[in-house]
């Protein structure tokens, strides 16, 4: 019986020693980020999933709990990713603006590592250098001068909004608002980002007319808006769409590979990522082609003013030429801001009807504030917009403050960093992020979880 046995152990030993080797290996790929955070306190993280079942419990108010129970610093494991939480407004500072340097790359989440049409645009370039060149060149765009020259195009989409709506309690039809809102800030950020009026609230608008078929231009700005609205309503790009994604957070270098394979794969949600991307980019680089024929854009609109500076660049030394204003790029940053515009001041909207509409006493103080303002058909400008509403200004900050838009601002440190009294070492696979739960303490607010009258 012994010389069986070891017989047996000689011939499967090289077995039993690759897969015991093979264990360790992917033992300590799967913990080494978290070693070198292991002083940070935390909730005991799951093999593989991390906190995701935490998350999958309690959503978003998660991080409010571990805050309150770990203090303004501590880790969340996202798979095999530690994010470093702050939950504080002094460390989202800290974080923010006083080592920003030091921790001045976006995390790329999963669904943007899978998508290179979302990583060539200001919010996840990681080249500081490169980032900086961008924002430097754009930064004109966000003056008060030029916003303010943009009121009357949004009190004409407003006016829109406001027509569909009358027309809409007139045939007694229910309303989505928050379609609603999304078609409304589309239609002004397009309008502002590539100088398109693409009529989502017109029932007869010369830019998304089916009358104008013969019109390769329209043609090609009326494709563009049904694949935005399909990937901003309908493509999932979150752990419900993709097995690449979900696969990405417990095994990232496998997320390639299988997000190549899959997208091959008509069934797949991978597949319609990759489809539905492939299509807003040539859309997106046919438009930018249109407007750069156009002799007499003008500076008026995100796109134009972009080849404009491009133009200007190309008569200079070209030593002095920024590498990132190519036709795909420019796609990149003017696609950045119609999507995270849109999208988050749809959100905004929504919440904040959605909460007027709950507290009867902000509701009337609200209409009253904007009713004695004047006449219906007066048009505020931008000095009576910052100071003649104080009221709207502070019922829209709250909802803010309780429906974040996004609940993790992540960031990567690029060198090692004291943050809270924790030492961070430098890391691709860790993240710093702020939360909501900075907003939601009660060093904050009396009632932190509530939208209250008497707070705003």
């Amino acid at each position: 019986m012994q010389t069986s046995f070891l017989s047996f152990i000689t011939e499967y030993l090289p077995h039993i020693s690759t897969s015991i080797a093979l264990l360790a290996v992917f033992v300590a790929y799967l913990y080494t980020p978290y070693w070198s955070l292991r002083s940070v306190p935390g909730p005991p993280p799951l093999p593989l999933v991390g906190h995701l079942p935490l998350f999958a419990k309690h959503g978003p108010q998660l991080f409010t709990i571990l805050a309150n129970r770990y203090g303004p610093i501590y880790r969340f494991h996202m798979g095999r990713q530690v994010i470093v939480i702050v939950a504080s407004p002094e460390l989202c500072y800290e974080v923010g603006i006083k080592k920003f340097k030091s921790i001045n790359r976006r995390s790329i989440p999963p669904p943007i590592a899978g998508s290179p049409l979302h990583q060539k645009g200001l919010f996840f370039t990681r080249d500081y250098s490169k980032w900086t060149a961008m924002r430097n060149t754009i930064i004109s765009l966000y003056q008060p001068s030029h916003l303010a020259s943009l009121i009357p195009t949004m009190q004409s989409y407003i006016e829109s909004a406001t027509s569909f709506l009358s027309k809409s309690q007139e045939e007694g039809n229910d309303i989505i608002f928050s379609d609603l809102s999304l078609k409304l800030a589309t239609d002004v950020i397009a309008q502002a980002a590539f100088g398109f009026d693409f009529g989502l609230l017109r029932s007869q608008s010369s830019s998304y007319n089916n009358n104008n078929n013969n019109n390769n231009n329209n043609n090609e700005v009326s494709e563009f808006i049904k694949e935005h609205i399909y990937s901003t309503t309908s493509l999932k790009m979150d752990l419900s769409g993709s097995f690449s994604i979900i696969l990405a957070l417990l095994i990232p270098i496998l997320q390639e590979p299988f997000r190549q394979v899959l997208k091959r794969i008509p069934w797949t949600a991978d597949y319609k990522i990759e489809r539905t991307n492939s299509k807003l980019s040539k859309k997106l680089d046919s438009i930018v082609t249109q407007r750069e024929r156009e002799k007499e854009r003008g500076r008026k609109n995100f796109l134009s003013a972009i080849l404009c500076k491009r133009e200007d660049q190309e008569g200079e030394h070209s030593k002095r030429k920024l590498d990132f204003i190519s036709s795909d790029y420019i796609s990149s940053l003017a696609y950045e801001h119609l999507l995270a515009g849109s999208t988050t001041t749809s959100f905004t909207l929504s919440c904040v009807i959605y909460l007027v509409s709950k507290h009867e006493e902000v509701e009337k103080k609200l209409l009253r504030e904007i009713d004695e303002f004047g006449s219906s058909d007066l048009l505020p400008t931008a000095d009576d917009l910052h100071h003649m509403f104080p009221y709207l200004d502070l019922v829209v900050k709250e909802a803010m403050r309780l429906y974040t838009v996004s609940p993790l601002i992540a960031r990567e440190t690029n060198q090692q960093v004291d943050i809270g009294g924790y030492l961070l070492p430098k890391a691709r696979d860790m993240g710093v992020a702020s939360t909501r739960s900075a907003s939601h303490g009660p060093e904050t607010l009396s009632r932190p979880a509530s939208f209250s009258a008497r707070e705003v």
